[in-house]
């Protein structure tokens, strides 16, 4: 089909080459003068001495000799022409004149004698007529065939060697067991219809951006080996009403000549939204889409071998007819991964990569919480970036950790300027987000402090839970709160006055705690829902919220989450004023380091100071390797300085960690 494609492409550009040529031949002709003589001033001329050479050709179907020629004094595109019958005498003149004046002559074959030549000069005009005209017409339809393939469908046919397998796809082990039926029906479909199962017309995958549910739709297709149709929501709907419907049939029309294959839509919430809300109104573009596409799916019978998977992360706002059975029966919720599948991720993305030794796939995935597969290629990306920008031969932790702050706060600022009172604010707050993380039971361990600006930040604490769990207990809410108030807190503790610095705390803050009272039913209004998420979906989800209740009860709604603030900034008060010292230390090490990591805040807990840091750097390669040889660093012979470093520096947390659960 590609060959045949490009041979037509090719006929346009053969005719422009005959079209040049021929335009390039006759404005040679055109543009020559010629000067017609009688045989007599030929003659002449020749015993004059003025002609310089000549050109004898025998007509012999016209019984003449036609003699051309050049004279002195003539221009290159300039020549005289003679017509003359037939005659030995003719040539014995011209042989005596060119005895005497010795100009050049010479004689050419009668052309009418070639078949070939007769027939390029009888037929080539015509036949490049032919071709001008035949490109022209082919232009015009060209341009027809185009405005009729409007309606064409634009699913790309995706069926090259490079097939997606499962063993692409790390983790989601429930959602590979979710879609093998699929891969079984379209690999042996007499399987089911023997038993008269019915295999699912359409698998909806929901999820969060990110998580991989565009490549398990193309891994289904791989493991089945079938053709594989991609096409986006959003490439069915246009300007004029009924293209999007004339996409759809095409579409379908193409899946059933290619039967068994897979039909992929990729966020079918841009065709897929419910009909009869918003601004639209039941005649546009987008719902004759959708009418057409409810039908579709309806129309073909159970054994075509067409399975269409579709994937979206707004479930929430699709047609319900899209999601009754006959349709899309099946949904796959697609999460975010968990530690076990974020380390299979990570060791997908990682075999292209040059990991150091000191890179441990399993202890990243722990400090990962929350990434999807997405944000884990992403990290390994940037810390392969950095570590080129560093002109060094491998990714070391270093790298990783500056890529984890940069996709969670955004790349350091380091030419922002701050006063000295302004540094000193930054450190304190921190300090107080971090003392309120150390002292309360339920908080998220405090894994890096930093002041450096980040972003819209001054600073930030990274926290991450102990242990990741999919149920969140009132204590630990509370506790949440309390700590995203310690930043306000301990400015007011220090300074006696606040600042604006804490406005994007207070946001969370208050979020969570209107939850705790309105959907989580945690305060003494007691179990009840009193709000939920609705509107219209084409004007925004926040822009309504249904209201169950009265102007009685949105005053004690009111009334709870201002006291559930309070009682948090109370509790956050209590125990900052209880550890000043400690604020003060983590503060004064912020100030001075800008920068500490979890092992050192553990150190500055327990012994009151900083640990006092050997620069390794100092050390040469074969220090550090005896270094590495003692404290029992396997393959340290082959490792690199910044290798040798990172493992060293690894291997004494991993020693400290181990003395700390022993004690």
């Amino acid at each position: 089909m590609k060959k045949n494609t490009i041979k037509r492409g090719l006929i346009p550009y053969l005719f422009l080459v005959l079209i040049v040529f021929g335009v390039y031949y006759f404005y040679n002709v055109m543009n020559q003068k010629v000067h017609k003589l009688t045989y007599d001033q030929m003659i002449v001329a020749m015993y004059d001495g003025t002609v310089e050479e000549v050109l004898i050709t025998p007509k012999n179907r016209a019984s003449v000799y036609e003699i051309t020629g050049k004279q002195k004094g003539y221009a290159k595109n300039e020549y005289f022409a003679v017509r003359v019958p037939l005659s030995d005498q003719v040539v014995r003149e011209i042989l005596e004149a060119r005895n005497e004046h010795s100009f050049k002559m010479k004689t050419a074959e009668d052309p009418a004698s070639s078949s070939l030549w007769l027939i390029i000069v009888n037929f080539v005009p015509t036949l490049m007529l032919i071709g001008v005209a035949f490109f022209v017409i082919t232009r015009q339809m060209g341009g027809a065939n185009k405005s009729m393939d409007f309606g064409k469908s634009k699913a790309r046919l995706n069926n090259d060697n490079n097939k997606v397998t499962f063993k692409d796809v790390a983790g989601l082990k429930e959602e590979k067991e979710e879609v093998g039926e699929l891969i079984d029906f379209l690999k042996n479909p007499k399987k089911f219809t023997k038993l008269g199962a019915r295999i699912p017309k359409g698998v909806l995958l929901v999820g969060p951006p990110g998580t991989g549910k565009t490549l398990l739709a193309k891994a289904v297709a791989g493991e089945a080996n079938v053709p594989f149709y991609y096409i986006s929501g959003s490439d069915f709907v246009e300007l004029f009403v009924g293209v999007g419907a004339s996409r759809v049939r095409d579409m379908f029309k193409q899946a059933k000549h290619n039967a068994p294959c897979l039909i992929f839509i990729d966020e079918i919430d841009a065709v897929g939204r419910q009909r009869g809300t918003g601004l639209g109104g039941g005649h546009d573009e987008r719902e004759q889409t959708l009418n057409q596409l409810l039908t579709e799916m309806d129309g073909f019978g159970a054994n075509e071998g067409i399975i269409i998977i579709a994937a979206t992360n707004r479930a929430d706002v699709l047609d319900p007819a899209l999601l009754r059975p006959g349709r899309f029966d099946r949904q796959v919720t697609v999460d975010l991964p968990d530690v076990r599948e974020r380390e299979e991720i990570l060791g997908v993305h990682a075999r292209d990569k040059v990991l150091s030794s000191s890179v441990k796939l399993q202890n990243l995935a722990k400090r990962t919480p929350g990434f999807s597969g997405a944000a884990l290629e992403n990290l390994l990306n940037e810390a392969a970036l950095l570590a080129v920008r560093r002109n060094k031969d491998a990714i070391t932790m270093s790298e990783i950790d500056e890529a984890t702050d940069r996709i969670i706060g955004g790349p350091a600022k380091l030419s922002r300027k701050y006063t000295d009172h302004e540094r000193e604010v930054v450190a304190y707050h921190e300090a107080g987000h971090a003392v309120l993380g150390i002292k309360l039971p339920n908080a998220d361990d405090v894994q890096k402090i930093t002041i450096i600006p980040r972003g819209q930040a001054g600073g930030y604490t990274l926290m991450m839970p102990k242990e990741e769990t999919y149920l969140a207990t009132k204590s630990e809410l509370l506790e949440r709160i309390i700590g995203l108030l310690g930043g306000r807190v301990s400015e007011e503790l220090r300074f006696k006055e606040v600042t604006t610095g804490a406005h994007n705390d207070f946001e969370k803050a208050t979020k969570i705690a209107r939850a705790m009272v309105t959907e989580y039913g945690m305060s003494d209004l007691g179990p009840v829902q009193l709000e939920q998420q609705e509107g219209g979906v084409f004007l925004g989800r926040d822009y309504n919220k249904s209201r169950n209740f009265s102007n009685e009860i949105a005053h004690e709604i009111d009334k709870e989450v201002r006291k559930i603030i309070e009682e948090c900034y109370s509790k956050a008060k209590k125990i900052l004023t209880e550890n000043q010292d400690l604020v003060k230390l983590i503060a004064d090490s912020l100030l001075e380091n800008e920068t500490i990591t979890k092992e050192q805040i553990d150190y500055l807990v327990e012994n009151g100071k900083m640990p006092v840091e050997e620069s390794l750097n100092d050390y040469s390669v074969n220090e550090l390797k005896t270094r590495a040889k003692d404290i029992g660093i396997k393959n340290y012979s082959k490792m690199t300085k910044d290798e040798l470093i990172d493992a060293i520096n690894n291997k004494d947390k991993s020693v400290d960690s181990s003395k700390d659960k022993e004690d």
